[in-house]
């Protein structure tokens, strides 16, 4: 056993194949359980587990204990500042890992230890640099969210987050998942900044990795109480924003200037007599159609590429603007008369919402990449051409995340 303070190493790490990294804060009933599962399915190979504990309650003193007869080596680093949350605390830990290859899974037991070996094999395929726990693919279960208002919270912030980063999580369905493995020689850990729990959207994007998925059925708890709260729901909103502020600030940018031109389009028609529900009309459509031309040039350039073609994507992004906004005035109608509101409220709630609809739909579905062939019709793979060497190296200085 192994134990150290405010992240600071002492004495020799021990040789490890893989380093089990479990960031804990109040989850002392949970220590015992989680060493004795975890040595358990890492039984027969290298491996070792390091508490990094931001506790109170004495968690670290617990960790101590049962190491004194683990299996494996288990080792613990007790902060005594909480600096960047669980996701500093990861960081921390990568830090200090004995093993380039770590696995980071909560201490509450809701992440399975069981799918470790699942982790490592997929990992050894050698084509992945990053393996998450999925909760929403083929096999993954959400049953231990608990209530479906957090089942409802969690898939809004996935497809938010998606829609943020639809280049680079475009082989993540769950970037939110705290159970994952992750090859550390990819990382470049002095660039990480994580701010509360969700350590692996930092990770995935502040680092050119590749990802694969494994389907995990997400357990109930055990002991303590869930972390979440609207504090950590603001950290998240505020860290992903910090993150990718750029593309969905130039999407409202040019929702403005849409606005403006369509105020002015309309009091140009109607100053010519044409009938104000014409003019309205007229405007609203070449809003539409300018609105998807500088989209294209400014906010999804960078999506262009690997999305379906430029025909598709104009249907694709007209229809769903012209539904959109055929069906927002009868809501904002009948939010006035159902919640009694001013018009004006209705309107600009109308709108906010919209905006978001708007965005999400054409990250996820007007600009999604489309299917790769592994193969060309002769069976054998696709030329990787210069230009499209190019166009890659361009994709990664576009998709480098912003800062506030």
């Amino acid at each position: 056993m192994y134990c150290a303070d405010d992240g600071q190493a002492e004495g020799e790490h021990v040789a490890a194949a893989v380093t089990v990294i479990v960031p804990t804060f109040n989850e002392r009933d949970n220590v015992s359980e989680l060493v004795a599962r975890t040595a358990a399915a890492l039984a027969g190979r290298e491996a070792e587990i390091l508490f990094v504990d931001d506790s109170d309650d004495g968690t670290a003193a617990e960790v101590e204990r049962v190491a004194a007869d683990a299996p494996i080596p288990v080792r613990v680093i007790h902060r005594t500042e909480n600096g960047g949350g669980l996701g500093g605390a990861v960081v921390v830990g990568l830090g200090a890992a004995a093993s380039d290859v770590c696995i980071v899974m909560d201490g509450d037991l809701q992440h399975p230890p069981e799918l470790l070996p699942a982790l490592l094999d997929r990992h050894a395929a050698g084509d992945a640099d990053v393996v998450a726990a999925s909760r929403y693919i083929g096999g993954g279960d959400t049953s231990g969210l608990g209530t479906a208002v957090r089942f409802g919270v969690s898939r809004s912030a996935t497809w938010l987050t998606r829609a943020m980063f639809p280049i680079r999580l475009a082989r993540s369905t769950d970037p939110m998942t705290g159970f994952f493995l992750v090859d550390r020689s990819r990382l470049d850990l002095a660039a990480l900044r994580p701010q509360g729990f969700k350590i692996l959207l930092e990770i995935l994007a502040r680092n050119d990795v590749r990802i694969a998925e494994v389907p995990m059925e997400f357990a109930e708890r055990r002991h303590g109480s869930s972390k979440a709260s609207l504090r950590q729901g603001a950290t998240f909103l505020a860290h992903l924003a910090r993150l990718r502020f750029g593309k969905m600030s130039l999407f409202a940018l040019i929702g403005i200037i849409g606005a403006a031109a369509n105020l002015g389009i309309m009091w140009a028609l109607t100053t010519a007599g044409v009938p104000y529900v014409w003019a309205a009309i007229i405007g609203a459509e070449v809003t539409i159609v300018g609105n998807f031309l500088l989209q294209e040039r400014f906010v999804f350039a960078d999506m262009r590429t690997d999305a379906r073609a430029l025909g598709v994507r104009f249907a694709t992004s007209f229809a769903f603007n012209n539904v959109e906004a055929a069906l927002r005035i009868p809501v904002m109608a009948l939010m006035v008369e159902t919640w009694h509101i001013s018009s004006v409220l209705a309107t600009a709630l109308s709108l906010i919402v919209a905006f978001f609809a708007r965005f999400l739909f054409h990250s996820l579905v007007v600009y999604a990449p489309r299917r790769r062939r592994k193969t060309d019709a002769g069976g054998e793979p696709p030329v990787d051409t210069a230009a499209q060497r190019v166009i890659r190296a361009i994709d990664v200085e576009v998709m480098k995340p912003g800062e506030l």
